[in-house]
């Protein structure tokens, strides 16, 4: 039984037959239409993200399965702020911030990051380490302060 591995990153609930999905599953004899719409459905909820996805196939059975992984931390942030971009650095060489985030969405950010390991208070870390370098500050505040804030216990999580 020998199986084949897809990784693709797709628009969540917008996968198309085309590159780099349609002609990877046409070699592997399926039905592309009726792989396309199982990731469409499963993604829908990311709308407007990049979403990790994984198709695993039997080519003897052509059988498929479909694993869909959580978007990058970074699509998460740029969605919460509906901003299209993270920080840029303008001409001048200053750069310019993607905006403010609430605590609350880092936390739901948190919660929805499986990829993510240790417990709550590491991967809230994690995603203000990402808030950091994409220019993001978290309620007004640096997240290097509000990172010092959650060891110290000022902050719980």
């Amino acid at each position: 039984m020998s199986k084949e591995t897809v990784d693709v990153l797709v628009d969540g609930g917008k996968a198309t037959a085309a590159p780099p999905i349609g002609p990877t599953l046409s070699q592997l004899k399926l039905n592309v239409p009726d792989v396309v719409k199982q990731i469409n459905e499963r993604t829908k909820d990311f709308g407007g993200m990049q979403v990790p996805v994984k198709i695993v196939v039997d080519t003897e059975t052509k059988k498929f399965e479909i694993s869909i992984g959580t978007p990058p931390v970074s699509s998460m942030l740029k969605k919460e702020l509906g901003v299209q971009k993270l920080a840029t650095v303008n001409e001048d060489k200053t750069r310019k911030m993607a905006g403010d985030i609430r605590m609350d969405a880092i936390i739901k950010i948190a919660k929805n990051k499986d990829s993510i390991s240790g417990g709550m208070k590491e991967k809230v870390k994690q995603i203000l380490g990402t808030c950091l370098s994409c220019g993001i500050t978290v309620e007004g505040r640096d997240p290097r302060e509000v990172i010092k804030d959650i060891s110290e216990g000022r902050i719980s999580v």
